[in-house]
């Protein structure tokens, strides 16, 4: 992938089974009415994500010197696109322009022709932009505008969202292209155009949705006349293939291909978890009844007739209608044909179906699909189609309208494309997916086309799969923070940059967006747990019932913007989500001291959109935030600095700017404060800052120092993480950085480390507004480290790296049982040196091609255990011998923790040991277990699917690797 990639990821996955992805308005607004991968055993699930997008444009063009200067007259935080016009204007407090029209859209234009020269655009440009929607936001609107080039609408990028409020324009977004002319017409037909499409996808049987002429920017050749070609191959599979892809209509030549997936007869009633079922796994029957009106043995009234067929205005007595349509999966070429193979048919409208908890209690045995029960798939059905339905009306009233390309078959007249409700495929893949493939387990994803084409959802099965994640026997149809989660894929990428383009966000941006909806919506209706249950995702699919499927629990965080790409840089966008989940968290938070957190009758309220966000509390205010900042991004590809202006912006246009405090505030403790920036996109190196315009900052010095005095290359790094991870401090004359960083307040944990030295944490420290604060810290040297002299032999490869001071890199051991794999360490000094503490950390790190272990790192190869041994080389004692070695330590069995269903990367980071004091010329450091041969989490045969085995030591190829990062000694 491009660092900076253009277009978009159209959706990316909840969860990935091995390293397979395909993708896991005003708040008082009233609903409108009712019509109603493969598994690989060297990867764990949510580890890799593929390319996602092919672009064959020249990269990147500048914008002029007189856009520059006229952008730097305009009091406006500026940065710019790949072609050369404003990706984002953002105001720094007053309005970007005032006195114009009342009328938003006016006003828009206006601005705009106003202010041709900063966004590149000619004159007859300017007037060929067309209204593409007005979303009401509060005090004000967003305005989102799409180029035309003579008779062609822009597709890919093209697309202007300009925030106005009282004829004042307050933010600017665009993937504006500087051209306006019209390209020379089409000379081939749309048959060559998707005989090309078919073969750049490498699909040739694959199915065209649609096609069309459109015009794609490019930054060398002006507009050019493509075809957008929608094809699409066992969408209902376990590996769909669906791709947008944009042909050169005269030379043929491919310019864009995106990727669309991401990983009673009055009175119907549904049967349904609101959440899950009971965590504990027992068949005991939770669900709870939810009806159209109000009745006698209902638990719930929805108000809306999710089974009426909008065409005949009846029902269709299953689990379709105007929002979704929900079918069974079982096999790939199953559930393709819209109405398909939905639930059994009840003419009384009343959709409670059996659930015996099949899946759970037969411990994933196959045999449950044709037994009688059909491992629950009816119920499964009926539960995914209330869920999606939930989504449908939940986020409308929080502005995914038909005019915001939401996802309906019939739009009622109120703007968008109808066409396109969601497709819930139910246990996908259930009996084709399954062992010894597991093409179809533990996932989920989402196929998000453009406006008018059907969203499909495949929710999968879950069991253990050894090496690779370790589920209970769950259905992913019963656990909605994986729905949910889904769905809002979905919602992301029609809301963001238009009806045709979408987001791509390698900084997770989408990916936490999915949390943080999937638990809004069910803190906000009263279905989440107590406690820090209620933020987390996927604990009933997982079997972790507080950080389930990610690294951290939202809510108990210690993650900043200046390790945004701690966990596997470049692959693994759920765990860079996690930064921008903690944030919006914070600020969820903030929002609820200031505004309440209401009582459960006023929060379902606001979730059915009956109370006006402004009388809402605090959380449906942050939430509806959210929701507006999507409209102001115009462009497909965001990091989380656009992210955060995005959302300062809304905050402008609907509140007036009431939070601005407190979001910045919120945004600076977590790195994303005003001197952060990114280079891009997919900058896995962006620059933090911790500053706010609303807060008197700490000033800290960093002050280290070894045995011999301060300490003149020393990097200070904030939190807990160093590999991956941007500095914010050092002492090293030669670098940009300097020795002092500016905090808001708060409470900070720090890093510190040097060569020769080893990793020193420091903290938790609370810095308090406007102080003067030194940071001496005491930095021990390490005797295992290369830069002081210590050398390393022993088996595996890359030794060097063990002792390089760097958790970047690490050593590894391939292809061998792992007990008894070892290093020897020849100490620094020419004389013994005595030890009493020792560091190991067992982080991995991303492929990278040029190392001899290439391949990408498993979790489960990690170290787990590990024994210490030491020589004295002295008189005929060389430490050459293996008898010469004495063992001086043995860690415990789980040094490095891991529990169902994964290792994770805070359980492998750098850990102090305290061992007997020692003296000696040598250590060697012997591996006992792994995570694969000592995790008691990954042992033993954990289902009764015969097909494949679950044990990780005998039967994953992870129980030959280990890879240890570090290894460091120290006198104290």
């Amino acid at each position: 992938m491009r660092t900076s990639p253009r277009a978009f990821t159209r959706t990316t996955a909840f969860l990935v089974a091995g390293i397979v992805v395909l993708a896991f308005g005003s708040g008082g607004q009233a609903a409108p009415p009712q019509a109603g991968v493969r598994v690989q055993t060297d990867t764990a699930p949510g580890d890799h994500v593929t390319t996602k997008i092919k672009d064959n444009r020249p990269s990147k063009i500048e914008p002029s010197a007189s856009q520059r200067q006229r952008a730097g007259q305009l009091s406006a935080r500026v940065r710019w696109n790949a072609l050369g016009t404003p990706a984002v204007l953002a105001s720094t407090g007053a309005p970007l322009a005032t006195g114009l029209p009342a009328d938003p859209a006016q006003a828009a234009l206006a601005y705009v022709a106003a202010n041709r020269d900063v966004l590149g655009l000619t004159e007859s440009g300017a007037a060929a932009l067309e209204v593409l929607t007005v979303a009401p936001m509060g005090l004000g609107s967003a305005v989102l505008l799409r180029q035309r080039f003579g008779e062609l609408a822009a597709a890919v990028d093209g697309m202007m969202s300009i925030g106005v409020r009282d004829g004042s324009v307050w933010y600017l977004t665009s993937s504006l292209a500087p051209d306006g002319k019209a390209p020379e017409p089409a000379t081939l037909t749309a048959a060559d155009a998707e005989r090309l499409a078919k073969t750049d996808a490498q699909a040739p049987d694959a199915t065209i949705a649609s096609t069309k002429l459109v015009a794609v920017p490019t930054s060398d050749r002006g507009a050019r006349a493509a075809y957008e070609v929608v094809l699409a191959a066992d969408l209902t599979g376990a590996e769909p293939i669906a791709y947008s892809t944009y042909v050169d209509a005269r030379d043929g030549t491919v310019l864009v291909r995106e990727n669309l997936v991401d990983s009673d007869s009055d009175n119907p009633e549904w049967e349904v978890f609101p959440n899950t079922p009971k965590l504990d796994y027992s068949s005991r029957d939770t669900r709870d009844r939810w009806c159209l009106t109000r009745a006698r043995g209902c638990d719930e009234t929805i108000g809306s007739a999710w089974d009426i067929d909008p065409a005949t205005g009846t029902t269709t007595q299953t689990t379709k209608g105007n929002n979704a349509i929900a079918v069974h999966n079982w096999f790939s070429n199953n559930g393709g044909t819209v109405g398909t193979e939905t639930a059994t048919a009840r003419p009384d409208r009343d959709y409670s179906y059996p659930w015996t908890n099949q899946w759970q209690t037969q411990r994933c045995d196959p045999a449950t699909f044709t037994s009688p029960q059909a491992a629950d798939i009816d119920a499964a059905r009926a539960n995914l189609f209330a869920m999606h339905n939930r989504m449908h009306d939940w986020s409308y009233h929080l502005g995914f309208t038909e005019a915001t390309f939401n996802m309906q078959q019939d739009n009622f007249g109120r703007g968008g494309l109808g066409g396109d409700f969601e497709q819930g495929n139910a246990q996908a893949g259930g009996v084709s997916g399954g062992p010894p493939t597991f093409a179809a387990r533990d996932n989920a994803n989402q196929f998000t086309p453009p406006d008018g084409l059907p969203g499909i959802s495949n929710m999968y099965l879950w069991q253990p799969i050894a090496g690779s994640f370790y589920a209970p026997c769950v259905d992913g149809d019963f656990d909605m923070t994986v729905i949910a989660h889904e769905y809002t894929h979905a919602i992301t990428n029609r809301m963001i940059a238009g009806p045709n383009a979408g987001l791509s966000s390698p900084q997770g941006m989408s990916e936490s967006w999915s949390d943080l909806l999937a638990m809004e919506y069910l803190n906000e209706n009263g279905y989440a747990p107590r406690g820090k249950q209620a933020f987390a995702i996927g604990p009933y699919v997982t079997g972790d019932q507080v950080t389930g499927i990610r690294n951290y629990n939202m809510s108990d965080s210690d993650l900043n913007y200046s390790s945004v790409d701690y966990d596997f840089v470049g692959l693994q966008v759920h765990s860079s989500g996690e930064v921008w989940s903690a944030t919006n968290f914070d600020i969820r938070q903030a929002m609820i001291k200031r505004y309440g957190d209401g009582n459960p009758r006023l929060q379902k309220s606001c979730a059915a959109g009956e109370t006006p966000v402004t009388s809402c509390p605090g959380n449906r205010r942050w939430v509806q935030l959210v929701f507006d900042s999507f409209l102001l991004m115009a462009n497909s590809q965001n990091s989380q600095v656009d992210a955060r202006d995005a959302l300062l912006a809304a905050d402008m246009i609907r509140f007036g700017g009431a939070n601005q405090d407190l979001l910045w505030n919120a945004f600076a403790k977590r790195g994303l404060g005003e001197t952060a920036s990114s280079n891009g996109a997919g900058d896995a190196n962006p620059v933090p800052g911790f500053t706010s315009p609303h807060a008197t900052e700490a000033t800290i010095t960093l002050r280290p120092a070894g045995d011999g005095g301060p300490i003149a290359n020393a990097e200070l790094f904030v939190g807990r993480y160093q590999a991956r991870a941007v500095p914010v401090a050092d002492t090293d004359a030669a670098t940009p950085l300097t020795d002092t960083v500016s905090l808001v307040p708060g409470v900070y944990e720090f890093v510190v480390r040097a060569p020769g030295y080893g990793h020193t944490r420091v903290g938790p420290i609370e810095v308090k507004a406007g102080q003067l604060r030194d940071l001496p810290v005491k930095l021990r040297a390490n005797f295992a480290s290369a830069a002081a002299g210590a050398t390393a032999t022993g088996d595996g490869i890359n030794l060097d790296k063990l002792i390089d001071g760097d958790e970047v890199t690490n050593w590894a051991s391939l292809g061998a049982p792992v007990a008894g794999r070892q290093i020897t360490v020849d100490l620094a000094g020419d004389t013994a040196q005595h030890v009493r503490r020792i560091q190991v950390s067992a982080m991995l790190r991303p492929q990278i091609t040029t190392d001899p272990d290439s391949g990408p790192q498993s979790r489960f190869s990690a170290l787990r255990q590990f024994r210490l041994w030491a020589c004295e080389a002295k008189g005929t004692v060389t430490c050459a011998d293996p008898a010469d070695f004495h063992a001086v330590y043995t860690s415990k069995p789980d040094a490095f923790p891991s529990v169902a269903p994964r290792p994770r990367a805070p359980e492998l980071i750098i850990e102090s040991f305290d061992i007997p004091r020692t003296k000696a010329t040598h250590l060697r450091l012997e591996v006992l277990t792994n995570q694969c041969t000592g995790g008691p989490g990954y042992a033993g045969e954990q289902d009764n699917d015969t097909r494949a085995n679950t044990d990780c030591a005998t039967t994953s190829p992870q129980a030959l690797n280990v890879r240890i990062a570090e290894f460091q000694a120290f006198e104290h």
